[in-house]
C-alpha cells in the first residue's frame, strides 16, 4: 500500500515559537548592545556638518513710475510659474554662479573642496594600487564644483515664488557664507542680463530709426506722387471728386424721377375727372386754382339766388332762367380750367421726364470715370498702408530708443528678485544627531535578532506540531530477521517479495486452473523483525553508559530467523467496486492500468474511472492505447484532439480535455496527430501527468500492453497499478510476474466481467 506524505498536517506551535526568545534573551541583548555601541561610536566621531539656507523671492520689481507711458509691461514680466521657478532654480545652481563663489571665498584652497589637499596615505596607497581613482586627473575647477553640487541643494518652495538655496559644509560659517553669495552672484548676473539686453536693444534701434525715418519719407514722396498722376482729387468725406459727383447726381435724379412720377399721377387724375364727368373738388391742384376758386365761388352765390328766387317765383321765370344760365356758364368755365390745369401738368411731366434723362446720362459717365477712380484708389491705398505701418514702426522705435537710453545713461536696471531671508549661521550640526541614530539602530538590531531567532526556531521544527484532527494512512509494520554483529548497511528490499517457488508457479502456471484459486494456493514467506516504536526525544546517553550495551549485543547468540506465514492475495482485489474502494481509501493520484490482453480489457480503466467520479472525486482518463479503445466508447469517436496532439505541440491541454458522456468524468482520448511525431516528444509526459495530478484528484492512465519500462514515465508520488484481466491465461499470468519482479509488488488485478454499473441493468462494461 503506498504511503501520502503527511508533512501537510502540521501547525506552528506559536507558543513555542515565541518561547524562544525568552530562551534567547541573553544573545538577543548583546546583540542589541553591541550594535548600540557600534552605532554611538559611529555618531560620536563623524565629522560635524552644518547646514544652513538663504531664500530668493521671484517677483517683478520694475516702479509703477518708471514703466514707459501707454504699456502696462505685460511683456517685461517673468514667467511666474512652475516651470518659471524651475528655470530660475537651474540658473541658480549653474556652473558659472557656482565658479565665481568658489573663486570669490577661495574654496579651492580648502581641504573639504579638494580632496588633494592633505591627502591621506592610505587613499594614496589605494590610488597607486588601482583602487581608487585619482582626482589629480580632474582639473581643480571640476573637483571643486562637484563638492559644491554635493553639498548644494536648490529648490522652489512649494506653493511660492520663492528659491530656497541650502549649503552644508563642515565650517558653520562657510555653510552661512556661500548660499548668500550664490543669492548675490544670481541677482548680479540677472542685472547683468538685463543691463546688457538694454545696450543691445539701444545699439540695434539707433540704426534702424535712420533707416525707417528715410524710408518713411520715400513712402509719403510716393503716395503725393501717385495721387497726382491719377488724378485722384479729393473731395469731402475723404473721398475722391468723382465719387462725390456721382453721390450728388444719383440724389438729383432721385428728385427728378419722384416729381416726374407725382406729375403724370396727379395729370391721370384730373383726366379722369373730365373724361368721367365727376367732381373736382376732390383734386387738389384744381382747387388750388385761383381762377376756379373764385369761379366756385360765384357759382355758390348763384345757386344761393336761385334758392332764394325759387321761394317766390316759378322754375320758368325769366330771372330763375336767367340764374340757371349763369350757372351753367360757371360750370364750363370750371372745366375750361381744369383741363388747363391738366396740360400743365402733362407739360410738367414731360419737362422732368427731358430732365431725368440728361442726369441718366450724366450718372453713366460719372460711373466709369468713378470706376477708373477705384481702380486708381487700390493702388494708392497700398502706398498709404506700407507708409503708415513704417511711420507706426518708427514711432515705436523711438519710443524705446529713448526708454533704452535713458536706463543706459542712469545705469536703472530693476531685477525680478529679491533676497528675502539671508542665511545665518547655524549653531547645531545637522549631521550627525546621536539620538535618532542610536535610537534607530538598537530598534532595527532588536528586530533583526527577534526575526533571526524566530526563523531558526521555524526551520528547526521545534516549533512544529501535529495538526488538530490530523489522520496518517496505516502503515503494515513487517518484522525483520535480528543480526547478531553490526553489518554495513544492505540496501532495502521490498517489505514483501514473492518467494522463488511462486515465481516458478507463476511462470509455469497450470492453465487449467483458475486465475483466483491459484493465486490463494500460493502463499508468500515474509522474513519480519519487530520494529520498536519510536520514542520521545530524549539527551544521548553518555559514552560510557552506550559501551556495556554494545559489548551485550555484540556478545549475544544470534537469534532463529522467524519464518510468518501470510495467506493473502497476491495481486489484490480482482472487481471494479473494491479497485474504486482502494483508490479512494488511499488516497492515490495516479492510476496506471496494463491491459495485456488488448482493447477488450481497457473497459477496467473506463468502469474504474466512472466509478471513482460517481463518488464525488474529479477524475480523469488518459488513453495512451494505440487503437484508442479506452475514450472511444466515452466520446463515441476517435476524431477528437488528444494526447499525441499535446506532445505535437499542436493543442494546449483546454483543447485535449473532453468530458464523458455517461458520467462526470473528464477524458483526454489519443488524438488526431502522427504518433510517430508525438513520440519523440515522449519525455514531456511526466511533467503533464504532473500538471494533471495538480488539476485532478485522480488520473488513470490505460496503457494497453505495456511493459514495466513502458510505464515507468507515468509513476510518481501515490501512485497504483493495476492489471486488466479478462481470461486467467498464461498470457496474463507472465505479464503479471514481469511487473513484480520489475519494482511493482503492489500490483492489483482487476477484471470488468460482472460488473452492473449503477442506473444502467444489464450493461456488463463501458466497452
Amino acid at each position: 500500500m503506498s504511503v501520502q506524505s503527511a508533512a501537510a498536517d502540521v501547525d506552528v506551535d506559536l507558543r513555542q515559537l515565541f518561547a524562544s526568545l525568552a530562551r534567547n534573551w541573553l544573545r538577543i541583548l548583546l546583540f542589541v548592545l553591541v550594535v548600540t555601541g557600534l552605532a554611538f561610536a559611529f555618531a560620536s566621531l563623524a565629522t560635524r556638518h552644518y547646514k544652513a539656507q538663504t531664500q530668493v523671492e521671484i517677483a517683478p520689481r520694475e516702479s509703477v513710475y518708471t514703466r514707459p507711458a501707454g504699456s502696462n509691461n505685460d511683456g517685461d514680466k517673468p514667467i511666474l510659474d512652475e516651470q518659471g521657478v524651475a528655470t530660475q532654480v537651474q540658473i541658480i545652481s549653474s556652473n558659472e554662479i557656482l565658479k565665481q563663489v568658489a573663486q570669490k571665498l577661495g574654496l579651492a584652497r580648502l581641504p573639504e573642496f579638494d580632496e588633494t589637499i592633505n591627502m591621506s596615505s592610505l587613499s594614496r596607497m589605494l590610488i597607486l594600487l588601482g583602487l581608487k581613482n585619482d582626482p589629480m586627473d580632474i582639473p581643480a575647477d571640476e573637483r571643486v564644483l562637484k563638492k559644491m553640487r554635493e553639498k548644494l541643494n536648490v529648490f522652489g518652495v512649494e506653493k511660492t515664488r520663492i528659491i530656497a538655496i541650502e549649503f552644508s559644509s563642515e565650517d558653520p560659517k562657510l555653510a552661512a557664507a556661500i548660499p548668500d553669495a550664490i543669492a548675490a552672484a544670481y541677482i548680479a548676473g540677472q542685472g547683468a542680463a538685463k543691463s546688457e539686453s538694454n545696450t543691445a536693444a539701444a545699439d540695434f534701434l539707433a540704426p534702424e530709426i535712420a533707416d525707417l525715418s528715410k524710408q518713411v519719407r520715400d513712402a509719403e514722396a510716393k503716395v503725393a506722387a501717385y495721387r497726382g498722376q491719377s488724378d485722384l482729387l479729393m473731395g469731402g468725406n475723404n473721398s475722391t471728386l468723382a465719387t462725390q459727383q456721382l453721390a450728388e447726381l444719383s440724389t438729383e435724379l432721385s428728385r427728378v424721377r419722384a416729381n416726374r412720377a407725382a406729375a403724370e399721377g396727379t395729370a391721370d387724375s384730373v383726366r379722369k375727372a373730365l373724361q368721367n364727368g365727376g367732381s373736382l373738388d376732390s383734386l387738389p391742384e384744381v382747387l388750388s386754382s385761383d381762377l376756379i376758386q373764385r369761379l366756385r365761388e360765384r357759382q355758390v352765390e348763384l345757386r344761393a339766388n336761385i334758392a332764394d328766387l325759387s321761394t317766390t317765383m316759378l322754375d320758368n321765370h325769366p330771372r330763375v332762367r336767367a340764374a340757371k344760365s349763369q350757372l351753367a356758364d360757371l360750370d364750363a368755365q370750371i372745366r375750361s380750367e381744369a383741363q388747363k390745369v391738366m396740360k400743365g401738368l402733362v407739360m410738367q411731366a414731360d419737362a422732368a421726364k427731358a430732365r431725368e434723362n440728361q442726369l441718366v446720362a450724366d450718372v453713366n459717365t460719372l460711373k466709369a470715370a468713378s470706376a477708373q477712380a477705384g481702380e486708381q484708389q487700390v493702388g494708392l491705398d497700398a502706398l498709404q498702408r506700407d507708409a503708415a505701418a513704417k511711420r507706426q514702426q518708427l514711432e515705436l522705435y523711438l519710443t524705446n530708443y529713448r526708454e533704452a537710453a535713458s536706463r543706459q545713461d542712469r545705469n536703472y536696471v530693476p531685477v525680478d528678485a529679491r533676497v528675502s531671508s539671508p542665511a545665518s549661521v547655524p549653531s547645531e550640526p545637522y549631521f550627525p544627531k546621536v539620538g535618532p541614530i542610536v535610537g534607530a539602530a538598537a530598534a532595527a538590531s532588536l528586530l533583526l535578532a527577534a526575526v533571526f531567532t524566530l526563523l531558526r526556531e521555524l526551520f528547526s521544527g521545534r516549533a512544529m506540531r501535529p495538526a488538530t484532527g490530523a489522520r496518517f494512512a496505516p502503515i503494515d509494520e513487517v518484522a525483520m530477521p535480528t543480526t547478531a554483529r553490526q553489518e554495513p548497511a544492505a540496501p532495502l528490499e521490498p517489505a514483501v517479495r514473492l518467494e522463488p517457488a511462486v515465481a516458478s508457479e507463476f511462470a509455469n502456471g497450470d492453465a487449467g486452473a483458475s486465475w483466483p484459486e491459484t493465486v490463494a494456493e500460493s502463499e508468500m514467506t515474509v522474513r519480519a523483525q519487530p520494529i520498536a516504536e519510536p520514542e520521545p526525544a530524549t539527551e544521548p546517553e553518555p559514552a560510557a553508559q552506550a559501551e556495556p550495551v554494545a559489548e551485550a549485543v555484540s556478545a549475544a547468540e544470534p537469534e532463529p530467523v522467524v519464518e510468518v506465514q501470510r495467506p493473502r492475495s497476491v495481486l489484490g482485489e480482482i472487481d471494479i467496486e473494491k479497485a474504486a474502494e482502494k483508490l479512494i481509501a488511499s488516497g492515490a493520484a495516479r492510476a496506471i492500468f496494463v491491459s495485456p490482453e488488448g482493447d477488450e480489457a481497457a473497459a477496467s480503466a473506463v468502469l474504474v474511472a466512472r466509478e471513482v467520479s460517481d463518488a464525488g472525486l474529479r477524475v480523469l482518463l488518459l488513453d495512451l492505447t494505440a487503437s484508442g479503445a479506452a475514450s472511444r466508447p466515452m466520446l463515441d469517436s476517435g476524431l477528437f484532439p488528444g494526447i499525441t496532439d499535446l506532445l505535437a505541440s499542436q493543442a494546449q491541454f483546454s483543447d485535449v480535455i473532453h468530458a464523458d458522456l455517461y458520467s462526470d468524468c473528464h477524458v483526454i482520448p489519443v488524438g488526431t496527430a502522427d504518433p510517430v511525431r508525438a513520440m519523440r516528444a515522449a519525455d514531456r509526459l511526466p511533467i503533464i501527468m504532473q500538471s494533471l495530478t495538480t488539476a485532478y484528484d485522480l488520473v488513470v492512465v490505460e496503457c494497453g500492453p505495456a511493459d514495466a519500462q513502458g510505464i515507468s514515465r507515468l509513476g510518481g508520488d501515490a501512485t497504483e497499478v493495476f492489471l486488466s484481466m479478462l481470461e486467467p491465461d498464461d498470457e496474463v499470468t507472465r505479464a503479471a510476474v514481469k511487473l513484480i519482479e520489475s519494482g511493482y509488488p503492489d500490483l492489483t488485478l482487476v477484471t470488468p466481467l460482472g460488473h452492473e454499473p449503477p442506473g444502467t441493468p444489464g450493461r456488463r462494461s463501458a466497452a
